[in-house]
């Protein structure tokens, strides 16, 4: 099915609305959000008339690495951009989940990490024979079924614009979301910036990292590898969050099949696999994913998790001082990081970061986390 007519849906005034509820959410206390929200009738009418018209224009975005400790260039897009990224996303991203496998689990509704990670524990005990053999193996070592864990080279700075569009030609046919579409990824292209190592970027090629748009463009474009690897490879047991996937099986020969055959598809879509990220090891080595190293019967957090997790912790007087943050914000995030890590063995961590919120931020009685 192909959808023709949805721009006159994404620019009313009732659909900048909700998007600019969905841009403000965890935000408010943000100068650029309380300037929009200070006159927010009007811009909201101004951004209605500039996408109506086909006057709208993003603006510049702003750049930042980040160190953490992996070496990372965020891009993010003026607050009334994000309102537009919204807007698009709140039309065209319904029309492309339907289209979805099911263990694709970045940035949707009732998906995310720690359903990610659910599953693979599923999947780890089917490939095991529902654990009959684990206890045996671990006593014997003995070895009960094999991951291939890969990911994509460079994923963000290396999508090709042109591919991207191709795939959503397939079910947009509105010339106007396409339009707006492709001023979003120009906005990334024509600022032609050098990315963290000082290469400068192909400028048909990447996504800014830190936009909502880019998250799910992600998810549109790798829908090409979760539909090879299913339909074509024909795996039971495989996984995906953005560009981080991981295929079970029993055999380490059908898993080396299947990297040979993901390495030359990804080419077909102008991808590379990368060569040192993407290895088969056997299950009871414990399988690196989305922050985790998990065995059979236990996971352990990746000590470079606990510790951004404090650098965070440790930001966030500033910025409660600056008035970016409120403590909701800081008992918020608190709140998800804790129902991410109780998946492992975090009992104790958890109550000291706890008792440190309450001390810093807190006049600790009304706090609860």
């Amino acid at each position: 099915m192909v959808h023709a007519n949805l721009y006159q849906q994404l620019c009313s005034f009732r659909n900048l609305e909700l998007a600019y509820k969905k841009a403000r959410k965890g935000k408010r206390n943000k100068k650029s959000v309380q300037d929009f929200e200070f006159n927010l009738e009007t811009n909201l009418l101004q951004l209605k008339h500039e996408l109506e018209t086909g006057t709208y224009k993003p603006r510049p975005l702003k750049q930042f690495v980040i160190r953490d400790p992996k070496t990372r260039l965020i891009s993010a897009s003026d607050f009334r951009d994000r309102v537009v990224h919204h807007a698009l996303c709140n039309i065209i991203q319904p029309i492309f989940e339907k289209t979805f496998i099911y263990d694709s689990h970045a940035n949707q509704l009732g998906k995310g990490a720690s359903k990610a990670i659910e599953r693979l524990d599923i999947f780890k005990r089917k490939v095991s024979e529902n654990g009959r053999l684990v206890n045996h193996a671990l006593d014997n070592n003995m070895i009960v079924g094999y991951v291939l864990k890969a990911d994509i080279r460079h994923f963000f700075d290396t999508v090709d614009h042109s591919v991207l569009m191709g795939i959503i030609k397939r079910k947009i046919k509105d010339q106007n979301v396409l339009r707006l579409i492709q001023k979003i990824l120009g906005n990334h292209r024509t600022q032609n910036f050098a990315n963290y190592t000082g290469k400068i970027q192909d400028p048909e090629r990447g996504m800014p990292l830190g936009n909502l748009t880019s998250q799910f463009f992600a998810n549109v474009y790798l829908n090409e590898l979760d539909y090879f690897v299913k339909h074509e490879l024909k795996i039971m047991h495989y996984i995906r969050y953005v560009d981080d996937f991981v295929l079970l099986d029993k055999s380490r020969e059908k898993l080396g099949e299947c990297k040979s055959g993901i390495y030359n598809f990804l080419k077909t879509i102008k991808l590379e696999l990368h060569p040192e990220k993407s290895q088969i090891y056997p299950l009871n080595k414990g399988v690196k994913f989305l922050g985790f190293r998990i065995f059979y019967n236990y996971k352990h957090l990746n000590k470079r998790n606990i510790r951004k997790m404090k650098y965070r912790l440790n930001g966030f007087e500033s910025k409660l001082e600056n008035r970016e943050i409120s403590k909701e914000d800081i008992q918020g995030s608190l709140v998800s990081w804790f129902g991410y890590a109780q998946q492992a063995n975090t009992y104790k961590l958890r109550q000291q970061l706890k008792f440190k919120a309450r001390s810093q931020y807190q006049n600790k009685k009304e706090w609860r986390c």
